[in-house]
């Protein structure tokens, strides 16, 4: 029964017991005129890079929500590896990220 009660909740967007909570800002840095924030979320008992860059651009802000296969056992490894990709993606794209 909690099996089902489990299957239906996820595809009804209820409880996901944590998976795929909207992850929250472990650290935040600028860069280049942009904000990169590390949101790195718990997955198969590991930590998944996962990051924001954020720019404002002609009074509007500008988000760029980026996920990599990388996965580590601790939250800072894995805040420091998310905020070295959020730089490097930056300084390859600059403001064509929110293309």
């Amino acid at each position: 029964m909690s099996f089902l009660k489990s299957l239906f909740s996820k595809l009804s967007g209820g409880d996901t017991g944590g998976a795929e909570e909207a992850p929250k800002a472990a650290k935040e840095i600028e860069h280049e005129g942009f904000t990169i924030r590390a949101t790195p979320y718990k997955e198969a008992g590991q930590f998944q890079l996962c990051g924001v860059i954020a720019k404002t651009i002609g009074g509007e802000v500008k988000e760029h929500r980026f996920v990599r296969a990388e996965r580590f056992p601790s939250l800072d490894d894995a805040v420091e590896m998310t905020l070295s990709k959020g730089r490097q993606i930056v300084d390859q794209n600059g403001e064509r990220v929110f293309n």
